[in-house]
């Protein structure tokens, strides 16, 4: 069998609602499955599935009484697991540079902190997070990949703080 690429992607959020608008309203992702599951030791939980492009899904879950769920964690992954904010991040793809700074001003038009647009050589993105705190990025790639990529190699310095916080510190100079 051969790789299809992603099916879907399934996270949490604690706040359904609040989710919906940002991915539907905001960053234009269409809705194609939302469901209420009822569980039978109690509780619901209520799911909804976006169309990111290319029939790959994400999906989110909001549990609501259900036992033995918390009512209040960390869903933005990476500070409940105490790693930087850039290590679980979901990237979407942008198709070209032009419509990579067109979606960053864009989203900075609907109030969203965004990246300036960051240059990795193979590949240029932008970065940001949705309301429930989970690093989010668009990117495109600049040029085909080649045999030397696929070689582990010191490519690059990076300060820590970008590790954490891309937004801010991987801003142009002129622009602090």
């Amino acid at each position: 069998m051969s790789n299809r690429g992603l099916s879907h992607i399934g996270l949490s959020t604690l706040d359904l609602d609040k989710t919906r608008e940002f991915y539907e309203d905001l960053l234009g992702f269409k809705p194609v499955v939302c469901d209420t599951i009822e569980i039978e030791e109690g509780g619901k939980i209520r799911h909804i599935f976006f169309d990111t492009g290319h029939h790959q899904l994400l999906a989110f879950m909001e549990a609501r009484d259900v036992p033995g769920v918390p009512r209040e964690y960390d869903a933005g992954i990476n500070s409940g697991l105490g790693v930087p904010g850039g290590f679980y991040h979901f990237a979407f793809e942008a198709g070209n540079e032009s419509a990579l700074a067109q979606k960053r001003d864009e989203l900075r038009t609907k109030g969203i902190q965004v990246s300036d647009v960051v240059d990795h050589n193979w590949a240029k993105s932008i970065y940001f997070k949705d309301p429930n705190g989970i690093s989010l990025e668009y990117c495109c790639l600049m040029r085909e990949f080649t045999a030397d990529d696929a070689h582990m190699q010191d490519r690059f310095k990076l300060p820590l703080k970008a590790l954490d916080d891309p937004i801010n510190a991987l801003q142009s100079p002129d622009k602090h």
